[in-house]
């Protein structure tokens, strides 16, 4: 399924479809500081939909920066958002972090683990929002203190939106069929509907959806066939590389699972371990996911981590999928402040910004906002106690 997800939101990509939804949204701000900081977090989470983090700043980051400067707000604020955004979105069944999660517990339908935590995406993009909107009163505030209205240059929308265009039709320019005919956009979009909706009603399994969306997709956008050879041999490698890590990790912990190891680390924990924290041990290390993820990289995190605190949990009767939900979404919320994650770096080079500065000054927004994550989730019945 990875391997069909990814190229098909990289060839949807290619078309072209998120820009007219970027445009928009710049538009609507009409300068005003707050509605910037909301519109942030929606492109945010549209822009994640491919479940690829470095997509979403590429094509947000550079459209949003000079309006940032403009009203002179800042642009680590602008990475916040959209790191905040992305991670609540990259729950999808072909991000990473679902993947992970699904390969260390062992389920096969990845859909069944997606499914119980819809819920949860929704109120977590209602929250977002909420919380945009909270950021960006404080911004405004901010802004009126540090600066006079003659420092504040008057904002050309429309001249923001061509800059826009012109520098993404230069770094990544549409190209195939819908370069040609807009209408190939709308083809696209009723497409990747139909593609979330088959797997949402588990009409066909999620491979077989990505498979029929590739499919259509490469001869709808390119009907060259040089040209789909082309677009495949672009977006195979992150493909192939995330295939090979499910798979790899699969083997890794089938020689922990079935030489016994992982059993007797889980048991030697409990040794340790007050008997009082032991069934709360999986919402304590959910708790302290950001942290982790400042430590370890993502892939040590669910490797490695998880699969212990799973077999070490399970001793005290919780229930295997709960201790993965607690843990994936303590952590998820902070893929995007790990200095480990490629697209961080990405991001904070787009931004022209610090590592460091930022790290600094998303941390504990982030860190507080998987909280909040977590305590709905155990709130919905997600994660057990």
């Amino acid at each position: 399924m990875f391997i069909f997800a990814i190229i098909y939101f990289g060839i949807i990509s290619d078309s072209g479809l998120f820009r007219p939804f970027v445009k928009v949204m710049i538009k609507f701000t009409r300068g005003n500081v707050i509605i910037v900081a909301v519109v942030t977090a929606l492109i945010g989470t549209c822009a994640q939909l491919d479940g690829a983090g470095a997509t979403t700043f590429l094509l947000a980051i550079p459209a949003l920066l000079p309006l940032y400067r403009a009203l002179k707000m800042s642009p680590y604020l602008l990475v916040l958002l959209l790191a905040l955004s992305a991670a609540i979105i990259n729950m999808v069944p072909w991000g990473g972090p679902m993947a992970r999660t699904a390969s260390v517990i062992g389920v096969d339908n990845i859909n069944d683990l997606w499914y119980q935590v819809i819920p949860l995406q929704l109120i977590g993009i209602v929250l977002v929002v909420l919380f945009a909107m909270f950021l960006g009163m404080r911004e405004k505030r901010k802004i009126a203190r540090t600066y006079s209205d003659m420092d504040r240059e008057k904002v050309d929308i429309q001249s923001i939106v061509e800059g826009y265009e012109q520098q993404q039709n230069e770094n990544s320019p549409i190209i195939g069929e819908a370069a040609k005919h807009k209408y190939i956009l709308w083809l696209n979009l009723i497409l990747t509907i139909i593609i979330v909706a088959m797997m949402l009603l588990d009409i066909v399994p999620p491979e077989l959806a990505f498979m029929i969306g590739v499919a259509v997709a490469l001869p709808l956008n390119f009907r060259n066939v040089d040209y789909q050879m082309e677009r495949i041999r672009a977006h195979a490698p992150n493909a192939l590389m995330m295939a090979a890590v499910i798979l790899a990790a699969g083997v890794f912990l089938g020689i922990l699972n079935e030489t016994g190891m992982l059993k007797a680390i889980a048991l030697s924990l409990i040794t340790i371990l007050p008997t009082a924290v032991g069934p709360y041990l999986h919402i304590i290390v959910g708790m302290l996911g950001v942290p982790l993820d400042l430590l370890t990289s993502t892939d040590a995190y669910y490797f490695a981590i998880l699969p212990i605190v799973e077999s070490t949990a399970g001793q005290f009767n919780v229930p295997t999928e709960s201790t993965a939900f607690a843990l994936m979404i303590g952590n998820v919320i902070g893929t995007f402040v790990s200095p480990f994650a490629p697209a961080v770096w990405l991001a904070v080079g787009l931004a022209e910004i610090n590592m460091g500065k930022y790290i600094k000054y998303a941390f504990f927004w982030v860190w507080g906002f998987s909280i909040i994550m977590l305590i709905i989730a155990i709130c919905l019945g997600i994660v057990t106690i």
